[in-house]
Parts: C-alpha cells; structure tokens; sequence
C-alpha cells in the first residue's frame, strides 16, 4: 500500500476561485492502484510555501510519494520544479523525462515543461503539470514504475535482476 500525498500548486486555486481537476485526475489514476491519498492539499505559487508543504510532509515519515500537480511551465509564477529541488536529496531524471517523452507524442509543448523528480528521506517527489490531460497521460507512464521506486528507496529491494 502506497501513502500518497497530492499537492495542487495553484494561486486561483488556493483562493477558492478554480475547481482542482488534476487533483481529482491523480485520484482517480491512483484508485487502479494499492495506493490511498493520506494528506491533500491546495497552495499558491509560492516557492517558500511549496518547499516548506514538501519538505514537512516528506520528513514526517509516513508519505511515500508526494505527486504535485502546477507550477511547472514558463511563467513568472511557476516556481514548483525549483523549490522540489531546494529540498530533494537525490534527483530522479528518468521520471520527467519519460513523462515529457510520453508527453511529446500529443503535443510540441510538452518540451516547455521544468518538472522535475526526486528524493527527500524516503520520499519520492515528482512534479506534474497543471493540466488535467496532460496529469493523466503523464501518470499513465510512469505509475508503473512508482512502487518499485519506493520499495529501493525504503531499502526493501536492494538487489535488480
């Protein structure tokens, strides 16, 4: 069973004004999965907030992947990818760069994404896009690969054949 966190970085959305569909879209993707959403939550483009929301939920032990959904493209606000990689300790470039391969199949704009991947303890920290479609597609590569991703991070698979 994995311990999920969802964070929706969105400042229209932290103020009530926008509905989280992506949010909803990572749900529903993690329900085909031994998996159960233990912390959510919506928060403004704000790299301190986002740093401190990551850093706190990864370090409390008990979430083994915080998904993100926002806050990755180009604009002056997006500032996710930057602070994931304030606080990760290891980087994990496979997951966002299968993740825009996939991606690059439906649209020339998937090039534009900063997402990012990585480690923080025992937490694995991967950013998505804000886009609803753009999160399912995006969870369809790479869900596979997360419970394995967790059980080497947690030390319970140590050896690869």
């Amino acid at each position: 069973m994995l311990n999920v966190g969802i964070l929706t970085i969105s400042d229209k959305g932290a103020q009530g004004q926008r509905h989280d569909e992506s949010g909803k879209v990572i749900r529903d993707k993690l329900s085909l999965f031994d998996s159960q959403v233990i912390k959510y939550e919506i928060i403004p483009d704000e790299m301190e907030v986002i740093s401190h929301r990551l850093a706190a939920w990864a370090d409390e032990g008990d979430t083994d992947v915080i998904l993100t959904t926002g806050g990755t493209g180009l604009s002056q606000r997006d500032v996710t990818p930057e602070a994931t990689l304030a606080i990760v300790g290891k980087v994990v470039p496979g997951i966002t760069e299968a993740m825009r391969a996939k991606s690059l199949n439906q649209t020339p704009m998937a090039m534009l994404s900063r997402a990012t991947a990585g480690v923080r303890r025992k937490c694995l920290i991967i950013n998505l896009p804000g886009s609803p479609k753009a999160v399912s597609e995006c969870l369809e590569v790479i869900l596979p690969a997360i419970p394995h991703a967790v059980e080497i991070i947690k030390g319970v698979v140590t050896e690869h054949s």
